[in-house]
């Protein structure tokens, strides 16, 4: 679970913080393998598992590691789906500005979003949480990039699956040229 470390008293710049940032750190002579070489532990701890000798595995370390791989994969999802979500929106608010770099960074992120959604149907379960967490991003990035106001943008997503993910055809972002 990711724990947050104080970074002053001002709450905005709270950083998310857990085991795997503070790996390297410490004294050379009081810390463990994982925390001075990640890598040889990671293939001892594979050995392990593969020899079946599970009673000497590091088991709090690799569970903080696998919550961390899991997080990972979310967190993926969230900035793929915010960086087509702010291109969409921006295809939308500001179609005479259509490019096709737009038309190219929008099928981008869907092949890899799919891909990423294919490789671990389970996020499929929490897409709706992580498309409106997305979402708020994407406002940002599209009022950042159009130099529109963000309030311009719907405060909900106001596209629903098949536009995001290119089954709608009329939301392809299509290249429609200058």
């Amino acid at each position: 679970m990711t724990t947050y470390e104080n970074s002053g008293d001002l709450e905005f710049f709270k950083v998310p913080y857990n085991a795997t940032y503070q790996r390297h750190a410490g004294n050379p002579m009081t810390t463990s393998k994982y925390e001075q070489d990640f890598f040889a532990w990671s293939q001892e701890q594979a050995g392990l598992l593969r020899a079946r000798r599970y009673d000497e595995l590091d088991s709090e370390h690799l569970l903080e590691e696998l919550d961390s791989m899991g997080a990972r994969e979310r967190r993926e999802l969230i900035n793929r789906l915010k960086v087509l979500l702010a291109h969409l929106l921006k295809c939308r608010f500001q179609p005479n500005q259509r490019s096709i770099s737009w038309v190219f960074t929008i099928r981008e992120q869907r092949l890899s979003i799919q891909d990423l959604l294919d490789d671990n149907p389970s996020l499929r379960g929490i897409l709706d949480r992580q498309i409106t967490k997305a979402y708020q991003l994407a406002r940002l990035v599209a009022a950042r990039e159009t130099r529109l106001n963000e309030y311009i943008f719907p405060e909900t997503c106001p596209f629903s699956w098949d536009e995001i993910s290119g089954w709608d055809e009329t939301s392809d972002g299509g290249y429609r040229g200058p």
